[in-house]
């Protein structure tokens, strides 16, 4: 066999394809919400509840599939969620990385009192 030549990054994945990856918080302006996790709806448990959540806002609409119908994006920082112990970690997390974060306040937890003989009335 011949000689194998050493292919240049250029030759191997093409000048269409290379893209250059910038660190967070560079490029463009990167939008986050920052919220507390609601309670399960479906479960009596508050597991979860104490921790604030960091997720990035859509950059692109979704759109659907022609073939199968699913709705999709291009947008891969949709998908992430950081989760962290205290909304002051959040906020400072934030900071650091240099995008803006929008705080979603928690509702007031209200209780519906009533006694169980309000069935029958």
């Amino acid at each position: 066999m011949g000689k194998r030549r050493q292919l240049k990054n250029e030759e191997r994945v093409g000048p269409q394809r290379l893209t250059t990856a910038l660190p967070l918080g560079q490029g463009a302006s990167m939008s986050a919400r920052i919220f507390q996790r609601p309670k399960n709806a479906m479960q009596s448990g508050k597991a979860h509840t104490d921790e604030w959540v960091l997720e990035f806002t859509p950059a692109e609409p979704r759109k659907a599939d022609p073939l199968m119908g699913w709705a999709g994006s291009g947008d891969t920082q949709a998908q992430v969620q950081l989760k962290f112990p205290t909304l002051a970690a959040a906020q400072a997390y934030a900071t650091k990385k240099g995008f803006g974060a929008t705080l979603i306040p928690t509702p007031p937890k209200t209780l519906k009192l009533q006694a169980y003989a309000d069935n029958f009335r």
